[in-house]
């Protein structure tokens, strides 16, 4: 079944998920989402009409700072009482993680490092 509405993320700001939610046909009321973290409801969404067609809203939903901590947290936007996954995100924080990404830094460095003598490697030998 092909989803009823559209929806893009434009941007987190000040701990609010905004997005632009669209019909995927004509005359869908104004749909209530939630949005879940682990499987429960979380934080409040609220969805207002832009333009005069009724078919474009923006939704803005309120990131609870309660549930951020290290590792990664991931939010789904749904239509309330629907497991359909209209919009997903993710918030990534701690140090811990912060330790992961300059390991795997520090190996993409090495990797790019061995790629390119084995390039100049190459080069060399078929050039001469």
């Amino acid at each position: 079944m092909a989803k009823k509405f559209l929806l893009n993320k434009k941007h987190i700001v000040g701990g609010k998920y905004i997005g632009l939610m669209r019909a995927r046909g004509k005359g869908n009321p104004t749909p209530a989402l939630e949005m879940l973290h682990l499987g429960t409801v979380v934080g409040s969404v609220t969805v207002e009409p832009v333009g005069s067609d009724g078919d474009n809203w923006e939704v803005a939903a309120t990131i609870p700072t309660e549930l951020l901590t290290d590792g990664v947290q991931t939010f789904l936007l749904v239509v309330e009482g629907d497991t359909e996954i209209l919009d997903r995100f993710s918030i990534i924080t701690g140090e811990p993680l912060e330790e992961d990404l300059r390991a795997e830094i520090e190996l993409l460095r090495a990797e790019l490092d061995m790629l390119k003598r084995a390039f100049r490697r190459h080069c060399t030998e078929t050039m001469g």
